[in-house]
């Protein structure tokens, strides 16, 4: 599916659809698993329109959900290496989060005008967030779940949310992103659409279960039409 500002694919992790999990991107790269197939990586160059870095995260294949990530920074695992950060700090500053919820990817949800993270983080976390990722801070949950990264996606054009997401929330969301708010699942049913796609201003790489009406709301909330 291919619109005028960018495109969206399906496809998945070695068979798995939960993108969002092991991969995570913003305008410029993605960071991908070692073992990840030619294929998905042809599938983020096209339709996010970024380089492709192979990296662990703390020696896993989990880099989407221990990485958060926008234009300006990267905020990740305390666990990470020297090395894993090393390749990170080719594109963006690199900060490690030195708490006990330091899954950064699944706990902070940003892209270039805010971020929203876990409400049970250590308040100390809060500015090194801001710091590195050049934004200002929000804590609360969403849909009853503090796993904010985890059950919504934000560009710099649009956010999905989780289903159940309510009305105030949704104008919260807007009023941090900076962009219109959408709610919707993916993958046949999943309400966790952080987990299940990667996407920037110019595309999205969605799990392959997602339905044609599930697709479909995904590019009307990130603006990708």
């Amino acid at each position: 599916m291919i619109g005028a500002d960018g495109m969206l694919k399906l496809s998945s992790y070695n068979g798995v659809e939960f993108l969002g999990v092991y991969c995570r991107a913003n305008e410029e790269f993605a960071l991908v698993p070692n073992d990840t197939t030619a294929d998905l990586m042809e599938d983020f160059v096209e339709a996010l329109q970024v380089k492709v870095e192979h990296s662990t995260i703390a020696g896993t294949n989990l880099n989407g959900a221990l990485v958060a990530l926008n234009s300006y920074g990267a905020v990740v695992t305390s666990m990470v290496t020297n090395v894993e950060v090393e390749r990170l700090s080719k594109y963006v500053n690199v900060a490690r989060l030195d708490d006990r919820l330091n899954a950064a990817g699944n706990n902070i949800l940003v892209n270039d005008n805010g971020a929203l993270v876990n409400p049970d983080m250590h308040p100390d976390s809060y500015g090194l967030i801001a710091e590195a990722l050049q934004v200002e801070v929000v804590q609360a949950s969403v849909a009853g779940h503090k796993t904010v990264g985890s059950v919504c996606v934000a560009t710099n054009k649009g956010v999905l949310c989780h289903p159940e997401t309510k009305r105030d929330e949704v104008e919260l969301l807007h009023s941090i992103f900076k962009v219109p708010c959408a709610i919707g699942t993916l993958n046949y049913g999943s309400a966790m659409v952080g987990a299940g796609m990667l996407a920037n201003s110019k595309g999205a790489v969605i799990g392959y279960r997602t339905t044609p009406i599930e697709l479909g709301r995904a590019e009307d909330a990130l603006g990708l039409y």
